[in-house]
């Protein structure tokens, strides 16, 4: 699942989906109370367009490694925002239901972010063995 030269991010569903996270979180972070407006809002908003962002810079950038480097980084966000939501909701600012589908958002993008690293290194594997041989 290599990236083209004329293939863009936007096409890649992992970035939709990592879109589709970070709108789901400023919708649902809209109902926290003002004082957390500097807290668990603002965090779990950077976390969560920080996943899409990292995607897209990565896919920008001029190699398979760079790419690769920025996958890990969306995966950091990925467990970051994982951990803000599980903190919200035991300090009841996430009610059970948005919870659930906020980690299921953020298992379909994880999941997706793992299959896009292991093509990606399974793609520099082969070029090394065919650049070797």
């Amino acid at each position: 699942m290599g990236i083209t030269k004329n293939k863009s991010y936007e096409d890649l569903q992992v970035w939709q989906q990592a879109i589709e996270l970070a709108v789901i979180m400023y919708n649902v972070t809209r109902s926290f109370p003002a004082d957390e407006k500097f807290g668990l809002t603002s965090q779990m908003r950077r976390a969560a367009y920080s996943v899409g962002s990292n995607i897209a810079e990565g896919c920008s950038r001029n190699g398979v490694n760079e790419f690769q480097q920025f996958l890990g980084i969306a995966q950091g966000s990925l467990a970051e925002l994982k951990t803000q939501a599980i903190i919200a909701q035991r300090v009841d600012l996430l009610p059970k239901e948005k919870f659930e589908v906020i980690i299921a958002q953020i298992d379909v993008v994880g999941r997706m972010l793992n299959a896009l690293q292991n093509s990606l290194r399974k793609s520099t594997s082969n070029q090394q063995l065919v650049t070797s041989n």
